[in-house]
């Protein structure tokens, strides 16, 4: 962008290096735009680095360039982002530990085709149209949003950390029920592109894109979360602290049950709703009726326990003289146990994690030495997608529905909730002992984006954290610190009516980037009028 007269002309100065080794400030910009998700939360930061990302795409001289560097930035802002998942080769022994960081590499050399992409088309719509310094800011944000779609649909989808997390600390998250998790990524593109604009002295476009955001932001901060009812259903989060190296342990399996029992607390005569994390105990609760009556002599007359388990499946092989029955597949599957020892119903994992539960390419990877990350050799199978599960009532508690979303699957925005059978709230059990000290936080933040824009409640439970109740509009009222053992006792809080986002879905990406192509291309046409 060359305006006709900046007020900012000592930072232009500053800004020179940038412009003769583009290369490199992109990378690095990116790196330092990974900031701004959890923990460090430097939203601040990510704002600055999109900025100059923006600079950066515009002054690149052809195609290759505009390309290339969006491609930098997005590797460089995956590589620090996803740090976490390095962390999880460590507690697999049929994978090779030193592969951890690589393997980080790796699929941040795919995930930055993404940015690379916004920023080659956000490049050539630009030059078509002749776009004004407004016009090309808008354009980026309509790329973005569509490559941050992509990016979580394409190949199974990985849509951990969308650019709309960096709003969480602040108000502008509450767009998220209007448009969702993807659009409000593009607000935060253009919460960026006004700092561009500002910077350039562009001072009346950055205000007129700075004032519609600010008044959203201030709707968030203004807006009350919503009061838990005095009678509100009680219910008991566990979280027991039980790290990965220990979880599947047959020597503590006992030791681990009695922590998970303590936790839970005595019987009472009044009902609560228990919870306790994904693949909580090593049982096949529906073939174990042993293990369903220990989980029920913890619980008192109208409570219920909903854990996270294994569902098996085995397949007859003919060895000769005898069938032998042999492990198939298995579904990571979340359970409701009730006093009586009865299995009320059971959700499936629909959306599985590649390389973690199943293995892509078995035949190929196996015999070179790789597998999947959680123990066993039998792939886990997908689950048919989101579904309600009645819970019924009792003294003090309605009959309600529950929607079960297991670990990973929280985060693919508008794939939460059977819209046909919305539920009260969420339950989303989790094993975030895998991902370090970034991933559980990033993790929370990611369920946090879910519960706005579905306007439910979400209750999380993990074995080392973190454990949370979040509420309607995304607040976090009750949390236990990561690698602390520990239990939430608390009412559940309301739902709200279903939000525009929970009524329309995903087709708000179409909907707002059309919007803004619209709007970028409206610019430039009476731009070029006079």
């Amino acid at each position: 962008m060359q305006p006709g007269h900046s007020l900012l002309a000592p930072l232009e100065r500053l800004a020179a290096p940038a412009r003769r080794r583009p290369r490199l400030t992109a990378l690095l910009i990116g790196a330092a735009s990974a900031t701004g998700f959890e923990p460090l939360s430097l939203w601040t930061v990510a704002l600055i680095c999109f900025a100059i990302l923006l600079g950066l795409i515009e002054s690149a001289p052809d195609r290759r360039s505009a390309f290339l560097r969006g491609w930098l930035f997005g590797l460089g802002h995956f590589t620090i982002g996803l740090n976490w998942i390095a962390h999880a080769f460590t507690f697999q022994d049929a994978m090779p530990h030193w592969f951890g960081y690589p393997s980080v590499a790796l699929l941040s050399l795919y995930l930055a085709v993404y940015p690379g992409l916004a920023a080659l088309a956000t490049w050539w719509t630009a030059r078509r149209i002749a776009a004004p310094p407004a016009a090309f800011v808008i354009l980026f944000a309509a790329c973005w949003l569509v490559s941050e779609w992509l990016r979580a649909t394409l190949f199974t989808g990985f849509a951990w950390n969308p650019l709309g997390a960096v709003a969480l600390p602040t108000g502008l998250a509450i767009a998220a029920t209007l448009v969702g998790t993807y659009a409000l990524g593009a607000l935060v593109a253009l919460s960026a592109g006004a700092v561009r604009l500002a910077f350039t002295g562009h001072w009346k476009p950055a205000a007129a894109l700075f004032a519609p955001i600010a008044a959203i932001a201030l709707w968030g901060l203004l807006t009350p979360p919503p009061e838990t009812p005095v009678g509100a259903p009680r219910i008991r989060v566990v979280q027991p602290n039980i790290g990965q190296q220990d979880k599947h342990s047959p020597a503590l399996e006992e030791a681990n049950f009695r922590k998970l029992a303590a936790l839970s607390g005595p019987r009472r005569p009044a009902p609560r709703l228990i919870f306790w994390p994904e693949d909580a105990i090593p049982a096949w609760l529906d073939m174990e009726p042993e293990w369903r009556e220990r989980l029920a002599s913890l619980l008192g007359p109208g409570d219920l326990l909903m854990t996270g388990g294994t569902k098996v499946y085995f397949k007859e092989t003919d060895k000769g003289f005898y069938t032998d029955r042999v492990l198939a597949g298995a579904n990571n599957s979340l359970f409701i146990v009730t006093p009586d020892a009865r299995l009320l119903g059971r959700y499936d994992k629909s959306h599985l994690v590649p390389y973690g539960e199943y293995l892509p390419m078995r035949s190929i990877l196996s015999p070179i030495g790789l597998s999947r990350l959680v123990p066993g050799d039998a792939d886990f199978w997908p689950g048919p997608g989101p579904q309600s599960m009645t819970l019924p009532g009792a003294p003090g508690r309605p009959t309600m529905l529950m929607g079960g979303q297991i670990c990973y699957e929280i985060i693919f925005s508008g794939h939460v909730v059977d819209a046909a059978n919305r539920p009260a709230f969420l339950f989303n059990p989790s094993n975030d002992a895998w991902f370090g000290s970034w991933g559980p936080v990033q993790h929370l933040a990611q369920a946090r984006l879910r519960a706005i824009e579905e306007g439910l409640p979400i209750v999380r439970s993990t074995p080392t954290g973190i454990s949370a109740v979040i509420d309607a509009r995304g607040h976090v009222r009750a949390a236990i610190a990561h690698n602390r053992a520990g239990y939430l006792d608390t009412g559940l809080p309301p739902p709200l009516p279903p939000t525009l986002f929970a009524r329309i879905g995903n087709w708000m990406v179409l909907i707002v980037a059309a919007a803004l192509g619209a709007l970028a291309f409206a610019i430039a046409r009476r731009a070029s009028r006079g």
